[in-house]
């Protein structure tokens, strides 16, 4: 059984008028859901109307999972207390910009943060129980790009990052592996991770010359002790289905053979999409169902099938509705 796991309350977090990382995207993820049939409680957007031309998919339902704020002592297991107390004070204030422009903030999202985290993390625990094999998270903010000391790129918090050492605390799990397909780099992760041996970073993303936020080299390995730790894999602008199938079969999944992880944790980000209006990579919906077999059957070789999926990128709400559904289609 796979697990689902949401909440209204993702859209409280305001960015902006006109912001692609806007609450519509959790509403078009609650309706694509539905669409699908692959839930059976009520939609809590009745009013959101978005032309997804869904039809049930069939097959089980997903087990709807209900997520709890982290509690803070989990996201400073990544995060510094003084970037904790600066989000929650430009919060508590009424809200801001915490960084260059990118990533603003209203009353709301110190609590709405804590709650994506969460819900990262009670994936986690089903996981880890055994109540479901796999579990998604449809999140926002996003995560991927926070970075121990400082918010950016429309990120809070770092949600995967945060579930790859709770693992570790409350779970007693060594090795964690964790393959971000964002189209974006996920700096904030591998400047978590890039001197720890005990976690796998894998980015697969467009090329940093061409892309936000400018990072992730081929040669960015990890540093120290961590050093092969970190896998970055940069694309050409145009990539599509073939090129991206062709560097998972070559280059993740022989890494994830020799790492052996206990879970694997996928950053999933559906702006690599052909539609996507951030960026100049061309997945399909397909390529997304594939991408997601691909590393949910390296789980099973290596995790005992494992494998926890968070909500990153995604900005055309079509093409994020039907990309979702693909990628929890191939979870089942």
């Amino acid at each position: 059984m796979t697990g689902f796991c949401t909440s209204p309350q993702f859209v409280d977090h305001i960015t902006r008028p006109h912001h692609p990382e806007r609450p519509d995207r959790i509403r078009a993820i609650a309706l694509a859901v539905r669409q699908a049939g692959l839930v059976d409680s009520p939609n809590p957007f009745p009013d959101f109307e978005l032309d997804l031309q869904l039809s049930p998919v069939g097959g089980e339902k997903l087990l709807e999972l209900q997520p709890s704020p982290a509690e803070e002592k989990w996201i400073e297991l990544i995060h510094t207390r003084r970037l904790v107390n600066w989000v929650h004070h430009i919060c508590q204030s009424g809200g801001g910009m915490l960084d260059q422009g990118e990533t603003p903030v209203c009353a709301a999202s110190f609590d709405v943060a804590l709650l994506a985290a969460g819900a990262v993390l009670s994936c986690c625990d089903a996981v880890m129980a055994g109540q479901v094999r796999r579990a998604f998270a449809a999140v926002r903010p996003p995560g991927h790009h926070a970075e121990p000391d400082r918010s950016m790129g429309f990120c809070l918090f770092n949600n995967v990052a945060i579930a790859a050492r709770y693992l570790q605390r409350q779970h007693d799990v060594e090795r964690v592996a964790i393959v971000d397909f964002d189209v974006h780099h996920g700096n904030g992760t591998q400047a978590a991770f890039e001197d720890d041996p005990t976690v796998l970073f894998v980015s697969i993303h467009q090329h940093p010359g061409t892309c936000y936020p400018g990072s992730g080299y081929g040669w960015e390995t990890g540093e120290g002790g961590g050093r092969g730790a970190t896998l970055n894999i940069p694309m050409v602008p145009g990539s599509g289905d073939a090129e991206y199938f062709s560097a998972i079969e070559s280059l993740i999944l022989p890494k994830l053979d020799a790492f052996k992880p206990q879970v694997l944790l996928l950053s999933a980000g559906f702006d690599t999409h052909s539609d996507d209006p951030l960026a100049d990579i061309e997945l399909s919906e397909e390529g997304f169902e594939t991408i997601t077999r691909l590393l949910a059957q390296a789980a099973d070789v290596h995790c005992q099938g494992r494998l926890v999926s968070a909500l990153e990128g995604g900005y055309n709400l079509r093409a994020l509705g039907r990309s979702v559904v693909r990628h929890l289609v191939a979870l089942r």
